[in-house]
């Protein structure tokens, strides 16, 4: 894959898939949405805000007027939201699941249920949708699930005796730990499914550095004006554009032959550049780890994928 210039072009034909994309009213949500749209794939827009998402919906249906789209409400920082999105999914099938969805490096804050909002948003609020979509998913042969990590997620590896930052927040640390979750929950969750002999496809994906608002929304939300500008002007001249951000994403999520708990970013220096298999930290590959993460997670939010991987063998 490697230097092979793959663009959204490049995506099969999808009439006929359902898509659900997180996150999907801005950015690279956004861009994964449309296109998958555009190829021909109903795409649910599972978006915290009703009105964004409705906006999002009408920029997107004027951009690609076939479009099969419509709106769910989701909030990843509330499990009741995600169970109430789960519920009330309306589809016998779903091909892919695209976990985008996050918060970047905010002010300490907690989610409706009391985590860390990173910790929360970014792994536990996935980790919850994507269990609670599971018996939907299993049923629908060669479905893929997408979880959007980043590079950053060098900065720091989880702390299972501290997942919530309580003994001291540091907002670039909980960033990471939280990308790291995602590469250990896509680990993990790959590792399963194979054991259940399950034909679903858990992969990882990061954009590089991309031109959205996930970079100035933590100083904007805290009132500092100057750093807002310098993410402001930094998105200007170093990041790569929100279209080039979410082809590792449709990559992943459309390409064929695409592996188990692979990690699809940019080709140059994992910053910019098509799609091409991206080196991750070793500690995201712990099976140690991903299992007692898993386990705490599945404790937390109190979805539980047992039953659910059991029953793939029985299908």
């Amino acid at each position: 894959m490697r230097g092979s210039g793959w663009r959204s072009g490049d995506i099969p034909d999808l009439t006929g898939r359902v898509a659900v994309v997180t996150g999907a009213n801005s950015g690279l949500g956004y861009v994964t949405a449309r296109e998958l749209a555009r190829k021909g794939a109903r795409v649910v827009l599972a978006c915290r805000s009703e009105a964004r998402g409705h906006e999002a919906g009408d920029r997107m249906a004027a951009e690609v007027p076939d479009a099969h789209i419509e709106f769910g409400r989701l909030d990843l920082g509330d499990l009741a939201s995600v169970r109430d999105f789960a519920g009330s999914f309306p589809y016998a099938r779903l091909d892919l699941l695209v976990n985008n969805a996050g918060v970047m490096a905010p002010p300490y804050g907690t989610t409706a249920d009391g985590f860390e909002t990173q910790f929360g948003v970014n792994h536990l609020g996935h980790f919850a949708l994507t269990g609670l979509l599971m018996p939907v998913l299993l049923g629908t042969p060669a479905a893929r699930v997408v979880t959007v990590s980043s590079m950053m997620h060098v900065l720091a590896n989880i702390d299972l005796d501290d997942l919530d930052s309580a003994r001291g927040y540091r907002r670039w640390v909980a960033y990471g730990r939280s990308k790291t979750a995602n590469l250990l929950f896509v680990h993990e969750l790959a590792r399963r499914v194979d054991a259940h002999g399950g034909d679903l496809v858990a992969a990882a994906a990061h954009p590089g550095y991309a031109s959205t608002n996930l970079q100035t929304a933590g100083p904007r939300a805290e009132g500092r004006r100057g750093a807002e500008r310098v993410m402001t002007a930094a998105n200007a001249v170093f990041a790569q554009s929100a279209e080039a951000g979410a082809l590792p994403t449709l990559y992943a999520a459309t390409a064929p032959g695409v592996r188990p708990d692979s990690f699809t970013g940019p080709s140059i220096a994992m910053w910019r550049g098509t799609p091409a298999p991206s080196r991750r930290a070793p500690w995201t590959r712990d099976d140690t780890m991903a299992q007692r993460l898993w386990d705490a997670s599945e404790q937390l939010t109190g979805v539980s994928y047992a039953t659910v991987l059991k029953e793939i063998k029985e299908l």
